[in-house]
């Protein structure tokens, strides 16, 4: 879960930990069932925090579960920080981001399920894989990589590929999920301009490590 700078006295700590705790809950609910009914009182329960610690950070669930929706995508925009950062081809950033998402979600299905359910509403957002991916884009554009006449179309595409791919992981998990994830690569960088034989090889490079 992304975390920020410690805060600097006990009580900011304490505080602090109760939001990440109350977020954490709301996190798991989200990948569970997407079920956001919840009753507060179940939610603090979960995060072992006193009933009336929610409304010292959160005026309503709505805000607590867009929070946390917030977070995991966070969190998933940081994993490809983590595990791409050098590569400067932008059509290999998209490859290898259809392909690290197609294996997250058998090392981190928390993480997933959360994207899986609530990732479609979040496509244009100003954080996590979205704001990544829409750079990449702009970038592949301006340098000619990518024929895509606009980032925001082109990150629509992208958006519902990727997400597909993460239900057909979850929903099929007989399927050899990194043959779907190198096939859909090559498709959404063929979708982009990118020549044929190129997009095959793009597709196929070496992926590092999800450890």
């Amino acid at each position: 879960m992304p975390t920020s700078a410690p805060p600097g006295n006990r009580f900011e700590r304490r505080r602090a930990e109760t939001r990440r705790a109350l977020v954490r809950a709301a996190r798991q609910i989200l990948a569970e069932t997407g079920d956001t009914s919840a009753s507060i009182q179940a939610i603090a329960e979960r995060a072992d925090v006193g009933f009336g610690s929610f409304y010292n950070h959160f005026e309503s669930k709505t805000e607590l579960f867009e929070a946390a929706v917030v977070d995991a995508l966070e969190e998933f925009g940081q994993a490809f920080d983590e595990r791409l950062a050098g590569i400067e081809d932008p059509a290999e950033l998209v490859a290898a981001g259809f392909r690290l998402s197609a294996r997250l979600t058998a090392s981190h299905p928390e993480l997933m399920q959360v994207v899986r359910r609530r990732g479609l509403g979040h496509i244009h957002s100003e954080n996590g894989l979205a704001s990544r991916a829409a750079r990449d884009l702009r970038a592949g554009i301006t340098s000619g990589r990518f024929k895509a006449p606009d980032p925001e179309i082109a990150l629509t595409g992208l958006g519902g590929i990727l997400l597909s791919l993460v239900e057909l992981r979850f929903s099929r998990p007989d399927l050899d999920g990194d043959e779907a994830a190198v096939n859909l690569a090559e498709m959404a960088l063929l979708m982009l301009g990118v020549p044929p034989d190129d997009a095959h090889e793009v597709a196929r490079r070496p992926l590092p490590d999800l450890v």
